[in-house]
């Protein structure tokens, strides 16, 4: 529980240098929002924690052979996906104001920068 603990508040940090740093990235968590970003966080956290190695076992082949970009394409996806969740809950994340509508290159650029961003931190 404390692991998980752990990883919920650096996906926290995570995600408030990404909205920060990242155009077009919002997450309403400034005043009595603030539950927000941690709900989100926790979002965050199932996802890494439980499709992330699944995913990732999943495209093993295709990783060793586009030399891991593959799984730039995962964290992407992943990103996307809890974007989506958070719409549905009403979290307030928007990527280039997806969800709702349909996903452009904005939305891609978008969520792909601030996967990187949330890689690095």
């Amino acid at each position: 529980m404390v692991d998980f603990l752990i990883k919920v508040a650096v996906n926290t940090a995570a995600l408030v240098v990404a909205v920060r740093v990242v155009p077009r990235l919002d997450l309403s968590f400034d005043g009595p929002n603030w539950w927000r970003a941690i709900a989100v966080a926790v979002l965050f956290g199932v996802v890494n924690t439980y499709l992330r190695p699944i995913l990732v076992l999943l495209s093993l082949p295709l990783t060793i052979f586009a030399l891991g970009l593959v799984g730039l394409v995962v964290n992407l996806a992943l990103f996307l996906l809890v974007g989506f969740v958070s719409g549905q809950l009403g979290l307030g994340l928007r990527i280039a104001g997806w969800p709702p509508g349909p996903i452009d290159a904005d939305v891609l650029v978008t969520a792909f920068l601030a996967s990187i961003v949330m890689s690095l931190v």
